[in-house]
């Protein structure tokens, strides 16, 4: 019998210097193009809130990149993109900037002094009315200011020790129509030391109850927090269990997200029989 195909396989903390902190993300280094119901299951496996896929280079250089949750496809992760130009340049010892075709378009990931970098399109959020229920699931007083960007919600609370404290309703969140192409809703608060803002992102519509610390939704903070602090350049925490560092700069439709990144494991995984993805998916 044959044996079964692999893929390499490389789980990286990204937005931390530090081992078991940051937000840890599945990066599979592909020889050749896969099934997507294979790339579903085996996110599904690693249990990440996300898990990339970099399948070999084009002509141009550009490496495809794409990104899924244990539950579905995503069209944009931060953090796993930092952690797939962190397998390809740090481990891999490939050149820089590491180069992506992805769904939102092109993605250059820099590395200088061991600081990651991408610039990816700016989503601020405005005000609006919130779905029903939102802000009784998430444990929020209903007087509130709700934002709303093209990806996520923006909860705006006063303290940063209120933040901490949230404890939402993770079924009733999930009963909670959260909008088309809503990934998930970010809390916020201004700072009290080592940052200018905090955050929790809670995506539980995307098979992520609390994300520990999120790329894509400093899209909506950095522009947002930019506007109320007067200036472009920012740090936010993300208040997770693990916590993590996310360095913004805002110039016009765009932010760069930088932090670090720490390799926690590699090896190889066994990729799943077509016919197998076929029914399990």
């Amino acid at each position: 019998m044959a044996r079964p195909a692999e893929a390499r396989f490389y789980q990286v903390d990204a937005f931390t210097d530090r081992p078991f902190k940051g937000n840890p993300a599945a990066v599979f280094v592909l020889e050749g193009p896969i099934d997507p119901r294979a790339m579903q299951l085996l996110a599904r496996e690693t249990n990440l809130s996300e898990t990339a896929f970099v399948s070999p280079p084009d002509e141009a250089g550009l490496w495809e990149v794409r990104w899924f949750t244990p539950a579905v496809e995503v069209s944009l992760c931060g953090h796993a993109t930092l952690a797939a130009g962190h397998v390809l340049m740090t481990e891999l010892g490939g050149s820089a900037p590491a180069r992506f075709a992805s769904a939102s378009g092109p993605l250059d990931v820099y590395l200088e002094d061991g600081m990651l970098s991408m610039t990816v399109s700016a989503d601020p959020p405005t005000i609006d009315l919130p779905p029903s229920g939102l802000l009784r699931a998430l444990g929020c007083h209903e007087a509130v200011p709700v934002l709303r960007a093209r990806q996520l919600w923006v909860v705006r609370l006063s303290w940063q020790k209120e933040v901490e404290a949230l404890t939402p309703n993770i079924p009733q969140l999930l009963e909670v129509d959260p909008g088309e192409g809503v990934l998930g809703v970010a809390v916020t608060a201004p700072a009290t030391e080592e940052a200018d803002f905090v955050s929790r992102f809670f995506a539980p519509w995307v098979g992520v109850p609390e994300d520990p610390v999120t790329g894509v939704a400093h899209t909506a903070l950095a522009p947002y927090w930019a506007r109320q602090l007067e200036r472009g350049d920012l740090t936010g925490r993300q208040l997770s269990a693990r916590e993590g560092v996310v360095r913004v700069h805002v110039e016009g439709d765009e932010v760069r997200l930088s932090g670090r990144a720490v390799t926690v494991a590699r090896g190889s995984f066994l990729l799943p029989e077509l016919e197998e993805a076929a029914t399990a998916v």
